[in-house]
C-alpha cells in the first residue's frame, strides 16, 4: 500500500530524505492522517542513523541542521525555509509514568514499539510505501485507537497515554470506544494525578477541540479519569452544546464548550493562560446574569455572547440563538449616548459624582438593552 499525498511531493522535502540517502521514513500524525483522509499539519522523519550522522549528511547536502533535542534523538532540517523534525529510532530503557530513558536503535520494530497506538505506529519510505512493523493498518482503517501491546504496560510507561487516548478517540474513532483500553484508562485513573498540570490542560484542549468530543467525554467521566483532570466537572451539557453548535453554523470552540463542562478552579486545574482565564471568567459571568446576547457583545465581545447563547441553549433556554448574528453585530455596533461633557454641560460639576452618575447611566442604557437616548439617560442622571 502506497501514501496518496500531495506533500510527498515536496521538492525541499525531498532534499532531506535524499540527504539521508534511503534511510529515513515518515511517520505518526502525516501518515496517520493522510490515511485517513485528514489535513496534515507536520511532516515527522524517523531513521536509524544516530544525531551526529545525520546532522553530516545534511550539511553535505547543503541543508541547514538544528540541534533542537538532540538529547532525545532530534534535529530539525530546514530546506527551502521549512523545517523537518529527524529522531533517530529510539528504544525505552526506563520509564517513571512521565518520562522515559531511552537509546538509540537501528530498529525499526524497537522504534514502533515503544509508541503509544498501532495507528501511530506505521511508516513510510520516501515514496510513501507503507511499513507497518506492528500490524497497526486494520487498526487505522477501521478507525480503531488501540494501544500498543498491553494497554496497562504502554499507560505506565506515560500516564498521559489515558489522555491522548480519550483525545484521539474524539478525533480518529469511528465507531465507538475501544474497550481493552478503556478498562486499563479507568483502572489507572490515578495516575494522572502526578502529571504537570500544563499537560493536562494542553490535552483537554485538543480533546475539545474535536469535532464531537462528547461521546469520548462521556466516556472519560464514567471511567473516572474526568474528575481526575477537572473535580466537579460534568458532560451533561456538552452533548447538547454540541448539537446546537451545528445547528447555528458555529465551528468548534474548546472554551465554550470547558465552559460547558463547569468544574471547580480550571484556570489552576488546567493551567489556562490569563488570556484564557479572562475568556472564561467572562463566559461565567453572563451566564450568572439576565443579560441579553446584544449587551453581552457589547460588554464582552463577539465570541463571549456566542457562548452565552450557546450555554443556555444547551441548558435548555433557546431565545438568545434568534437572529444570533445580527443581534451580537448590533450589541458591538451600539455606542454610549451619554458623556461625561454632556453632564457638564447640564450644570453637573466634575468629580467623583460625576463618574458615578455616568456609570449608573450607562447600566440603566445596558439595562434597557440600549433603548434609553441620550435625554431619557441626562434626565435620569439629573432628577
Amino acid at each position: 500500500m502506497r501514501l496518496d499525498a500531495e506533500w510527498l511531493g515536496s521538492a525541499h522535502l525531498r532534499a532531506v530524505m535524499d540527504a539521508l540517502q534511503g534511510e529515513a521514513y515518515f511517520v505518526g500524525g502525516c501518515v496517520r492522517n493522510t490515511l485517513l483522509g485528514q489535513p496534515v499539519a507536520d511532516i515527522d522523519i524517523t531513521t536509524p542513523i544516530e544525531p551526529g550522522e545525520v546532522t553530516r549528511l545534511l550539511e553535505v547536502a547543503g541543508l541547514k541542521a538544528v540541534p533542537t533535542g538532540i538529547e532525545h534523538g532530534t534535529v530539525t532540517a530546514v530546506s527551502g525555509g521549512e523545517g523537518y523534525e529527524i529522531t533517530t529510532f529510539r528504544a525505552d530503557v526506563t520509564t517513571d509514568g512521565r518520562r522515559a530513558t531511552v537509546r538509540f536503535s537501528t530498529v525499526i520494530d524497537e522504534d514502533a514499539a515503544r509508541r503509544d497506538f498501532t495507528m501511530n505506529a506505521i511508516y513510510a519510505d520516501a515514496a510513501g510505501e507503507i511499513i507497518d512493523p506492528l500490524g497497526g493498518l486494520p487498526d487505522i482503517l477501521a478507525r480503531r485507537v488501540r494501544f500498543i501491546g498491553e494497554p496497562r504496560d504502554r499507560i505506565r510507561e506515560d500516564y498521559l497515554r489515558i489522555l491522548r487516548f480519550f483525545r484521539f478517540t474524539a478525533w480518529y474513532s469511528g465507531d465507538g470506544i475501544e474497550a481493552e483500553g478503556l478498562a486499563a484508562c479507568a483502572e489507572l485513573a490515578d495516575g494522572i494525578d502526578g502529571l504537570a498540570r500544563e499537560r493536562v490542560g494542553a490535552e483537554m484542549k485538543k480533546l475539545l477541540s474535536a469535532p464531537d468530543p462528547a461521546p469520548s467525554v462521556a466516556a472519560m467521566a464514567a471511567s473516572g479519569v474526568l474528575m481526575r483532570c477537572l473535580t466537579g466537572a460534568s458532560p451533561a451539557l456538552l452533548a447538547p452544546l454540541v448539537h446546537l453548535e451545528g445547528e447555528a453554523g458555529v465551528g468548534a470552540d474548546w472554551m465554550t464548550r470547558l465552559a460547558a463542562l463547569g468544574g471547580e478552579e480550571p484556570e489552576t486545574a488546567l493551567r489556562l493562560s490569563r488570556n484564557e482565564a479572562k475568556r472564561l471568567a467572562d463566559i461565567r459571568a453572563l451566564l450568572a446574569r439576565p443579560v441579553t446576547v446584544a449587551v453581552a457583545a457589547h460588554r464582552n465581545g463577539a465570541q463571549a455572547a456566542q457562548a452565552m447563547a450557546l450555554l443556555r441553549a444547551a441548558s435548555g433556554d433557546t431565545s438568545g440563538l434568534a437572529n444570533l448574528t445580527g443581534e451580537i453585530a448590533r450589541g458591538i455596533a451600539a455606542k454610549f449616548p451619554l458623556h461625561a461633557a454632556h453632564l457638564v454641560a447640564a450644570g453637573m460639576q466634575p468629580g467623583p459624582a460625576l463618574g458615578i452618575a455616568l456609570e449608573a447611566a450607562r447600566r440603566q442604557w445596558l439595562d434597557s438593552d440600549f433603548s434609553l437616548d441620550r435625554t431619557a439617560l441626562l434626565d435620569n442622571a439629573l432628577d
